[in-house]
């Protein structure tokens, strides 16, 4: 069975190029011109990944993208941006995107971007079945503590709201406690290896990941080792222990 693509784009040239070569490659491709309408199919139809352009009629794509996640909708997003788009990037992947390419863009890079978000969003699912299969996947740390299994966390008893890729850059620094990991580490776990953005994409999602830390900073909290990476600190004073 063909993977489901949704594509919102209002640009007509671009979004036939897009329709084309995605169809090409053997994907059912679903094409939007207008953002409510885009939004509206992306919350009511199950797809394998999005490509949501920023600049769109009705509603832009960081609202659409602000909604879908707000609904617990998890299918991976690539956003679609120009190239001056920085801060619109930055935006999109604190909203829960998962990659996203710079406009203009040619078809090779496209497909290899699309293909990779594919590839890592089945390794994710097939190692989320794993660890739904042993006993004991709750990890501890201070106060905070983590569900895999169900993508959840809380911290002194009260739940935090993770994006998917926040809650995966979590989970990573989680499992080793007071190690420095690199941002290359990083990169490599949670968008995996053959991601083609930039370091960028791990600085902007541990910044939003300390600020909901911020809940309970005493207990556990993320230090920068300059040069190098980071490590998840949790406090001496408090009884910490992890059971995986």
């Amino acid at each position: 069975m063909s993977q489901r693509l949704l594509v919102i784009e209002d640009e007509p040239t671009l979004a036939r190029l897009l329709s084309y070569n995605l169809s090409q490659e053997g994907y059912d491709v679903t094409m939007e011109d207008h953002g409510t309408a885009g939004y509206e199919r992306a919350s009511q139809e199950s797809f394998d990944l999005i490509l949501l352009d920023l600049m769109l009629p009705g509603m832009n794509g960081i609202d659409i993208l602000n909604k879908l996640r707000t609904q617990g909708v998890v299918t991976p997003v690539i956003i679609l941006t120009a190239k001056n788009g920085e801060e619109e990037v930055v935006q999109g992947l604190k909203s829960g995107a998962d990659d996203y390419i710079t406009k203009p863009f040619g078809v090779s890079e496209l497909l290899a971007r699309v293909s990779a978000v594919m590839r890592r969003v089945t390794g994710k699912t097939e190692e989320v079945r794993n660890t739904t299969q042993t006993s004991a996947s709750m990890i501890s740390l201070g106060q905070l503590e983590i569900f895999p299994e169900k993508y959840e966390v809380t911290l002194g008893g009260q739940s935090i709201n993770l994006r998917p890729k926040e809650f995966e850059v979590l989970l990573y620094l989680a499992r080793k406690p007071g190690v420095v990991l690199t941002r290359d580490d990083l990169m490599n776990e949670v968008w995996g290896f053959d991601y083609i953005g930039g370091q960028r994409t791990v600085d902007v999602h541990v910044s939003s990941l300390r600020k909901k830390l911020e809940l309970d900073p005493e207990s556990v909290h993320i230090d920068s080792i300059r040069g190098v990476g980071y490590k998840l600190v949790v406090s001496k004073k408090r009884n910490a222990h992890q059971s995986v």
